[in-house]
């Protein structure tokens, strides 16, 4: 048991709490369930009681010598943020390929030239499991270290059985070594290995037939990850890959329409997909499908920064009543960041999200993209007391002061892991 902590006074706490079941919707998604002067109590590592100040100090009056108490005036207090979308278990770093892009490189051209994807997959299989432990460590310490309590983890640095299976056994085992809670995806089809160019459809068969029943059978991950790209897999690949994890309990996602328009997201809505990534080029029919099927956008605001690309068109799906959230998108190519901050000002700036909807999207929705809403991304009695107190006022200012990490504490589970 852990000494009760009582966080009372918050300028702002922000609780997202909903009665409604599932991702959050056009104008939900801008419903915060805001406490002036909020009050939260926790204990034994989950949230207990949700109000104001005055009633919380009423209903714990005989209890409050036992807590630790935060006085959190001036401050914002929001849930811990939840990222669903990164590839922060891998191995070595490109920053050589950051200055290639300024001189004109594509992606497509680093890819093809046995840079990204593939230069990242060499370095992760030379790896041993405790260096990808080491380093995929310090990444999560700097999620923490900016608000960040839960994320989503793919593998896909491998490209063969054994780096893939080390991909998510370092995620398994990082699971218990760290505060962070980390839900794994399996995503074998992030690209065609260098040895099975020209040879594609081997390899997809490889993935459903000695991958997919191995990972499933040693309970690795929940979900199962394509990139669904020209040059990488057909939309007929990918459809047959997600489909087979299904067979295999594991829900699909897909990354969809990121560097050319190739019916990814009509994909996600046929599959029934929990979420579609990127979504660059997403086409009108396929946001359409979207709404309908109730996929989830999980949209990459820095990744599209970071290789000078439109945004996807995040006010377009919200008023689509496409469910939307967003993520930092986590890479050693395309993304290396961990500010979630950062990301939902660029959300604000690059796709017209309000505050409130960046917000939600950071959390609550970001949550229900990996299946963790039951526990986080809202504080509400019963769920997992990840807190993050602000150095902000309210949540607009969040928004507002850009580039600059205004974390002040964090709590996972009822213990304080930065502050």
């Amino acid at each position: 048991m852990t000494k009760p902590i009582w966080i009372k006074h918050a300028s702002q706490l922000v609780t997202l709490a909903n009665d409604s079941l599932g991702p959050r919707v056009k104008e939900a998604m801008s419903e915060l369930s805001i406490i002036e002067g909020g009050s939260i109590w926790l204990e034994n590592g989950i949230i207990q009681a949700v109000g104001t100040t005055d009633e919380l100090q009423a209903i714990y009056f005989d209890r409050i010598d036992e807590a630790e108490i935060v006085d959190a005036s001036g401050h914002l207090v929001t849930p811990g943020l939840v990222d669903p979308h990164t590839h922060v278990a891998f191995g070595g770093s490109r920053e050589r390929e950051f200055e290639m892009r300024l001189e004109g490189a594509t992606y497509m051209d680093i890819m093809n030239a046995g840079g990204g994807i593939h230069a990242t997959t060499r370095m992760t299989r030379e790896a041993t499991e405790n260096e990808l432990v080491e380093q995929t460590a310090k990444r999560l310490d700097s999620f923490l270290a900016h608000g960040v309590t839960t994320v989503e983890g793919k593998s896909g640095y491998g490209l063969d059985l054994e780096t893939e299976l080390k991909q998510l056994r370092v995620m398994k085992r990082l699971q218990t070594e760290h505060p962070i809670d980390i839900v794994p995806t399996f995503m074998g089809a992030h690209a065609v290995p260098t040895e099975f160019k020209s040879r594609e459809d081997e390899y997809v068969d490889l993935i459903i037939n000695e991958m997919l029943p191995i990972v499933a059978k040693e309970k690795l991950a929940q979900f199962n990850d394509v990139f669904c790209e020209v040059g990488v897999f057909t939309p007929e690949q990918s459809e047959r890959i997600l489909e087979a994890g299904k067979l295999h309990g594991l829900t699909p996602k897909i990354h969809a329409d990121e560097i050319e328009p190739y019916q990814g997201a009509e994909l996600a809505a046929k599959v029934g997909a929990i979420s579609a990534e990127h979504l660059l080029k997403a086409s009108d029919d396929g946001i359409r499908a979207m709404a309908e099927q109730g996929v989830i956008a999980c949209l990459l605001p820095a990744t599209a920064l970071y290789l000078r690309e439109a945004a996807a068109k995040g006010r377009a799906m919200i008023d689509a009543g496409v469910p939307v959230a967003i993520s930092t998108d986590c890479n050693p190519g395309s993304s290396p960041t961990t500010s979630m901050p950062l990301v939902m000002n660029l959300a604000c700036i690059s796709m017209r999200l309000t505050p409130a909807e960046s917000l939600c999207a950071a959390t609550y929705n970001a949550a229900c993209a990996i299946q963790m809403e039951d526990k986080v991304g809202s504080l509400e009695v019963g769920k997992q007391a990840d807190v993050v107190l602000w150095n902000v006022k309210n949540y607009q200012e969040l928004q507002y002061l850009f580039g600059v990490n205004h974390v002040n504490t964090v709590w996972k589970k009822g213990i304080k892991v930065i502050g």
